[in-house]
Order: structure tokens, then sequence, then C-alpha cells
């Protein structure tokens, strides 16, 4: 605010000379540009990312702080209904959810115990890098605000693969938000590689759509109808599901 002051300062002092001193008007609103500039750049500073979190244990059940957002925000317009991963953010059976990647990597699964609503993580904000909430998508501005921010208990049904949210990451680090992330990931690469032990409890199987292409990493592209989630309560022999966009690629 010091700098802001003390070019408006500047400004007056030229007002002065260019009405009690004709002669030096000329060279005055030759100055006058680079005056303007000097207070547009005193008056923007960088957008401050929001205050770190120590990541919370990677457990099949967790407790976390939950928002809600939908494509409609001013934030969001820009970007219409898709995701980070440029597909469409889904409501239907399986619903989007926006998180930071090195504590839920694109492809996380889960339930929300209190609803048995289930999503995918496929988004991620800027203002969730580095902190431990999930944003839930809504398809609408009513169903976002009548949920609000609430804190509930996830089970984790399937873990996205934190090798592929990096290399995706990675091409994107120029954004300070993901270049927070990137480096969580780096730092944390040992941790997210090793399995979260699971209970006996009964989990929710994210089954392979119907005609869904093996080994494909990303959801059908945005031009491309979206197909249909189909989500059984049965326990899978190896007690989860393989996402199959996660499985088989390769990559």
């Amino acid at each position: 605010m010091l700098v802001v002051h003390k070019i408006a300062q500047f400004l007056s002092r030229l007002h002065e000379i260019c009405v009690y001193d004709p002669p030096m008007r000329p060279l005055t609103l030759r100055a006058l540009p680079l005056a303007l500039c000097l207070l547009a750049a005193g008056c923007s500073s960088p957008r401050p990312l929001p205050p770190y979190e120590k990541p919370i244990a990677r457990t099949q059940f967790q407790r976390v702080r939950t928002t809600a957002y939908t494509d409609s925000e001013s934030d969001h317009i820009q970007y219409s209904n898709h995701n980070a991963l440029g597909t469409t953010l889904q409501s239907g059976a399986v619903h989007s959810a926006a998180a930071d990647w090195s504590r839920w990597p694109a492809g996380t699964v889960f339930r929300i115990v209190e609803t048995g609503e289930i999503y995918r993580v496929d988004d991620y904000g800027w203002a969730l890098a580095g902190t431990n909430t999930i944003d839930l998508y809504k398809p609408s501005r009513e169903l976002m605000n009548a949920w609000g921010v609430k804190h509930v208990t996830i089970e984790n049904l399937q873990w996205g693969d934190p090798g592929h949210c990096l290399a995706v990451l990675r091409q994107r680090r120029g954004y300070r938000h993901v270049e927070r992330m990137v480096r969580e990931l780096e730092e944390r690469s040992a941790e997210l590689s090793r399995p979260v032990p699971t209970s006996s409890a009964p989990v929710v199987a994210i089954q392979q759509p119907a005609g869904a292409p093996a080994g494909n990493f990303f959801p059908p592209a945005a031009t491309e109808a979206p197909v249909a989630q189909s989500v059984s309560t049965a326990r899978p022999a190896s007690g989860v599901a393989r996402d199959p966009f996660f499985a088989n690629t390769g990559r």
C-alpha cells in the first residue's frame, strides 16, 4: 500500500504541474503512461494459495470436510461442464468430485457413508491444492447451496493412480496450485504407491461400463456421449474392483 500511496502523490504532483506550469505540460503528459503502469503494478498482487494442511492418513475410511460446486459458477464458466481431464462432469450413478490429486489422485472412487452417494475424483481446483477438502460436483446451484459445507465420512473404494496424475499435472505446472500438487506427488510417491489396508466391511464395486475399451486411462472424450456407469453392491473377490480407466494402460 505504501507504493500505491507514493504513486498517488506523484499523480497529484503531475496534475499540479499541468495546471500551474504550462511549459512543462508536454513532458508531464509523456510521463503519465509510465505512472499509470507503475500504479497498476503496485495494485496487483499474486493470488494467494490456500493455507497448507498436512495430509490426513490414507485409510479406507476418512473423515473429511466437503464443499460443493457447479459448472455455472463464475470461476467455472470458462470450463463449461468439463473437468480437469477434459471430459464431462458427471452427476449420475457416479458423481464427479474435485480434490488435491496428491491426496486423492484422479480416478479415486469413494462413497459418502451418510448418503450412500458414489463419487469419482476427476477434477481439481485452486482452493483445494494443499488441503484436505473435497469439492462435490452438483448439477445445479440449488443443490450446491443445499449442500454447503459438511464434514462427512467417506469410504475409499478404489484409489487413483498417482503416476498418471503426475504425468498430466507436469504439463500444467506453470500454475502455482498445480505446482504444489506436483511437488507433493513427487515427495509422497513411495507412500502413495503402497496399498491401503481394507476392512472386511462390504464395499460398493465400480463395474466396467458395457462397451468401454480396456486400458483407457481417461473417460470417453467430451465430444462423445457419456457412458453410463453401472454400480453394484456385490462385494468383489479382491475387495475392490479395478477402475477400467486405469487398468492395463501400460503408461
